[in-house]
């Protein structure tokens, strides 16, 4: 299983998504765990936990970090806005002795981007163009218009262009520690660069930035530029970048390219080029397993555009038209499961060994291995697997189950089911506890294609809505596996209630509306 932990993880769900595609591209097990100190970032949703965490600029943040990097043994370390990034670099050994890589390049090379007197200062030296900058507007020479901004800001956040030296006066007042350099006129740039541990480029993609809205790009075409691509290999050969690095560029008339800032983290419109074939998330997670990052063609002139959209951080009351259930450990206790399966194992084997199992099993060992190795039979390992799989359970809804299904159906609400697992083990379970007859809609996700469709994806839930003709601000979705059970619905909007079962085989902490026990669901859907 590969850990990463995105710090300041924001809005930053499109990375959060060429992840999750890279893991299944890939096939490899991703757990992505989100760090906010609100615990309302968007983002959040898209991430298999959620870590709070004091603020940046806060003396323990690092100390925070370490300790989450430690119990949750995070592998990797990505950083996504500059705040903390000068603090990961000078802590990276710290991190690395708790067992947690840091995608950050040095601590010189971030110094050098969170000043633009540094950064225009190395675009100079590695013979670059570069409207030159100064740090008083009186000593400013360079010919209007000009432009104004922060000496370590980013997101173009108090950044002005100005016409005038009285213009310039004026916003000197306004912004504190800034430089003022020329105005170039031209068509704007950003370059995504990604390079191994070592700044060894991976993708070079240069592309147009077509529409910006507050210093974020909206649309943009991927422009494979000789010139870019070459100047971009000048920069790595001198900045040696670890990981993710975006460049800032404007082109003018005369086809010059005047370079503007450097941001040595994944910019905000990364995964642009990622969508165009620059797949850095697939090299990171080769990278981690001491894998080659890989080869990749870049599909050249491709526009992108970008789009905004709601997720649900907090849920408020509404209308229930339809309540889709988890099955394991939310409508009956999956431990039943585990003894009616042993029961049938331990008949095939000739009687008497369920107490030795369950042991076995309590003490968090692979029972039927251990059972097998013990009684010299590992030869049979596979017919063993097959009768528990295969085994019809002796299973019995939690108290209250039945009445309440049938008081929902009753009431007109629309009923599902949506559980993983291996469909004939699932089947036979909705069979001995009658389901078919009480609820409308079941889905066994891994009869969708295999354990991909599992939850956390997407797949069943918006299966199901679309059959219902129901809108998901209008389902409540109730589960009991915190890791994965409810990143789906909040993505839909659905609402959603954890069923805490503290007998269950999954427990965790969550902030999130939860009962324990099922009858509680009565009261909160109004029934």
């Amino acid at each position: 299983m590969i850990r990463i932990l995105f710090t300041g993880v924001g809005r930053r769900i499109e990375l959060l998504q060429a992840f999750r595609n890279a893991a299944l591209v890939l096939n490899k097990d991703l757990k992505l765990f989100g760090a906010d100190m609100t615990g309302t970032a968007p983002a959040l949703a898209y991430c298999d936990y959620v870590r709070r965490v004091v603020a940046m600029k806060d003396s323990a943040y690092i100390d925070n970090l370490l300790d989450i990097c430690r119990e949750d043994k995070i592998d990797l370390i990505i950083p996504t806005i500059d705040t903390d990034l000068l603090m990961l670099s000078e802590s990276r050994e710290r991190f690395e002795r708790a067992g947690a890589k840091v995608m950050i390049s040095d601590p010189d090379k971030i110094r050098i981007c969170r000043d633009k007197n540094n950064t225009s200062r190395f675009f100079v030296d590695c013979g670059l163009h570069v409207p030159m900058p100064v740090n008083n507007w009186k000593e400013y020479k360079g010919g209007f218009p000009a432009f104004i901004k922060p000496k370590d800001g980013s997101s173009s956040i108090n950044a002005f262009k100005v016409d005038s030296a009285e213009e310039l006066e004026v916003y000197a007042g306004q912004i504190e520690d800034y430089i003022v350099q020329p105005f170039v006129e031209g068509r704007e740039y950003t370059i995504d660069i990604f390079c191994d541990w070592n700044g060894n480029p991976v993708t070079i993609t240069p592309r147009e930035r077509l529409q910006v809205r507050a210093g974020e790009v909206l649309k943009t075409q991927i422009t494979m530029d000789r010139v870019m691509v070459e100047e971009s290999r000048v920069l790595c050969e001198a900045f040696r970048p670890c990981g993710p690095m975006t460049v800032q560029l404007i082109r003018d008339e005369a086809g010059v390219d005047w370079f503007i800032e450097i941001n040595p983290r994944f910019g905000g419109g990364a995964p642009l080029s990622m969508k165009a074939g620059a797949r850095s998330a697939e090299a990171i997670l080769k990278l981690i397993d001491n894998e080659h990052a890989g080869e990749y063609v870049i599909a050249d002139k491709s526009i992108y555009s970008r789009f905004d959209q709601s997720v649900c951080i907090t849920e408020g009351k509404g209308i229930i038209k339809g309540v889709i259930f988890d099955l394991d450990d939310t409508l009956y206790s999956e431990k039943e499961y585990v003894r009616s399966g042993y029961k049938a194992v331990s008949d095939y084997l000739g009687g008497g060994y369920e107490k030795r199992l369950w042991q076995f099993f309590e003490a968090d060992k692979p029972a039927i291995d251990e059972l097998l190795k013990e009684l010299g039979r590992e030869a049979e390992k596979q017919n063993v697997l097959d009768t528990y799989r295969n085994h019809k359970p002796d299973i019995h809804f939690y108290p209250g189950v039945t009445e309440m299904l049938i008081q929902l159906r009753n009431n007109g609400y629309k009923l599902g089911i949506i559980t993983d697992g291996r469909p004939e083990g699932q089947k036979n379970k909705i069979v001995a506890l009658g389901l078919e007859e009480l609820v409308d809609d079941i889905i066994i996700t891994d009869e969708l294609g295999g354990v991909q469709f599992r939850k956390p994806c997407d797949i069943a839930f918006r299966i199901m809505t679309t059959r219902w003709r129901i809108n998901p601000l209008d389902i409540v979705y109730v589960g009991d596996n915190a890791e994965k059970d409810f990143q789906a619905p909040q993505q839909l909007g659905m609402k959603s209630v954890w069923f805490r079962n503290m007998d269950g085989l999954y427990k965790a902490e969550v902030e999130k509306l939860h009962i324990q026990s099922i009858n509680e669901l009565r009261g909160i859907i109004n029934i």
